[in-house]
């Protein structure tokens, strides 16, 4: 099986701002986002508009690399603890929202990861909306 993107990131570029920026985690994806100069690019002009950003797994640690909220509360895999304490004020919560970023553990709390975004995004209402027909709890 190949995943293939919709278009690239330069095509992308030109439609910025976005309402949001989403980074996924591994270890190996996280790396490739913290050496792109591009995805720097994206993150610093969406921080600097006060943007969502988020981030889950490894994902955060790009936003250690690229320095993007430095200072802030933030969460990520347990195998980043240690270089994301460095920066941030660090969480094992789950999810951890802070203004305009929000941060996850794992692939085991993204509902509640996708949950925050939505709730960032559209409001309370709507993640009341949309939780009793997903059957979390």
């Amino acid at each position: 099986m190949s995943i293939v993107p919709d278009t690239s990131l330069d095509a992308a570029l030109q439609k910025t701002p976005f309402d949001a920026v989403v980074l996924p985690g591994g270890n190996g994806g996280a790396k490739r986002l913290s050496e792109s100069p591009k995805v720097m690019e994206v993150l610093k002009a969406h921080e600097k508009e006060n943007k969502l950003l988020a981030a889950v797994c490894a994902g955060p640690t790009a936003f250690l690399t690229h320095g993007i909220a430095v200072g802030r509360n933030v969460t990520s895999h347990p195998s980043a603890k240690d270089k994301m304490s460095t920066a941030y004020v660090y969480s094992e919560d789950r999810v951890v929202a802070d203004g305009q970023l929000i941060t996850s553990r794992g692939p085991g709390s993204t509902f509640e990861f996708a949950l925050a975004i939505v709730k960032a995004l559209c409001g309370e209402e709507i993640v009341a909306k949309i939780t009793p027909p997903m059957m979390l709890k």
